[in-house]
């Protein structure tokens, strides 16, 4: 089983308050589901891209600026984790976001690092954790 990031973006919208319980409605029906299966291995929902702050390092000098890294249309609004048998399941899954009517949902595989408690195991020579490679679906 491989872990999946479903990332989901969405394009701003005015919504009314029933608009806004029937779309929470749809993502907690979605998250009772992935619970049920058995597939969901977390999640969360972000504030508005607005409320971002961005952070660089150039050249030693730390840079914060208000707003999100990149003026995209679309919006990242949050993500589940998720633990399936294949790309294909994940994308299925993926699928029933509420969000995929409005926006993307990105499907992306978690990295898996070695356990830290499991030293030489994928380790290099520094002690430092070296990607594994994940066969695509």
């Amino acid at each position: 089983m491989t872990r999946y990031a479903l990332l989901i973006y969405v394009e701003p919208w005015e919504s009314t308050p029933e608009q806004d319980v029937e779309v929470m409605n749809a993502y907690n029906a979605f998250t009772r589901a992935a619970v049920a299966a058995d597939v969901m291995r977390g999640g969360e929902a972000l504030h508005e891209a607005k409320t971002a702050t961005s952070v660089r390092v150039r050249n030693g000098q730390t840079l914060v600026t208000d707003g999100p890294f990149a003026e995209t249309k679309e919006e990242f609004g949050g993500f589940y984790l998720i633990e399936a048998a294949d790309l294909d399941e994940a994308i299925k899954w993926a699928a029933q976001i509420p969000g995929a009517v409005r926006g993307t949902i990105e499907v992306r595989p978690v990295v898996d690092f070695p356990s830290p408690g499991n030293p030489g195991d994928g380790m290099d020579a520094g002690g430092n954790p070296v990607p594994q490679t994940i066969a695509a679906g």
